[in-house]
């Protein structure tokens, strides 16, 4: 694992040893840059300059200086610097869930960036979308919580794959109870002032190319909302649904999933 500060925050990543186009790649809420193992030491970070850092307060990384910080303006500040460090401002960037949220957040900002691919990420205007974005599942609020005991991170574990899964959720609980819970409270806290940009109008005004990607048993984010969002440029112009897995398939289904990136890339201008 390598470390790199940007903006006085250490953050740490792992680079696979692909020499071709660079792969940014941002985790989500309560997880770190291990759920992009099997991505990154497999056939896709062999061919590709795949970059997966650890968030502030999440896997190996620092708690963050300012907790002000725990907001999608400050990850989108900490995704855009990172890539700027590392050289890789022409990445793809791919981000699940709260990561996808992020690289919408840092897209405006990320000029040079080839493309944008989410997944678990229904983009939103306001807070008034959540509702209707996500669905009623009461894991969602382990994600918000400061003190999250084992019982509760099982069941948030659990919300990230498809219906009846065998995954084992072990790794994602040991994410969980390691992640700061200063990060959830800010985060909750931040998206209960407001403080994001209008997602729905940033894939609105998108000149890239953008992928959206859903696992079919997908428990946490609805697919009606995700295909009623205008998006110019989406991939292929539609929803890509993935059979066999659920809100995680970069660990459910990993195969499937790095073959779709890479189909995404070789579509790249």
């Amino acid at each position: 694992m390598k470390r790199v500060t940007v903006g006085g925050q250490e953050l740490a990543y792992h680079e696979s040893g692909g020499a071709g186009r660079p792969v940014v790649l941002v985790h989500g809420n309560s997880s770190s840059s291990r759920t992009w193992g099997a991505l990154v030491a497999g056939s896709f970070g062999d061919e590709f300059r795949c970059l997966a850092f650890d968030l502030p307060g999440h896997g190996s990384s620092d708690r963050a200086k300012v907790p002000d910080d725990y907001c999608l303006p400050g990850y989108a500040a900490n995704l855009a610097g990172f890539m700027a460090a590392t050289g890789a401002e022409d990445a793809v960037v791919v981000g699940w869930s709260l990561g996808g949220h992020i690289a919408l957040e840092a897209a405006p900002r990320l000029s040079s960036a080839a493309g944008f691919v989410i997944f678990g990420t229904p983009p939103v205007a306001s807070a008034a979308d959540l509702a209707t974005a996500f669905l009623p599942n009461p894991a969602m609020n382990v994600g918000f919580s400061a003190e999250v005991d084992a019982d509760a991170a099982h069941d948030y574990a659990a919300s990230f794959l498809a219906p009846g899964s065998e995954f084992s959720v072990s790794a994602f609980v040991a994410d969980i109870l390691a992640t700061d819970g200063a990060a959830r409270a800010g985060l909750m806290a931040s998206l209960g002032a407001g403080r994001f940009a209008d997602e729905v109008a940033i894939v609105a005004a998108l000149t890239r190319p953008l992928a959206v990607l859903q696992g079919e048993g997908e428990q946490l984010v609805s697919l009606d909302y995700l295909r009623g969002v205008p998006m110019p440029t989406l991939w292929r112009g539609e929803v890509q649904v993935l059979p066999g897995a659920g809100h995680a398939p970069q660990e459910e289904t990993p195969d499937a999933f790095a073959e779709v990136l890479t189909q995404f890339l070789a579509d790249l201008p």
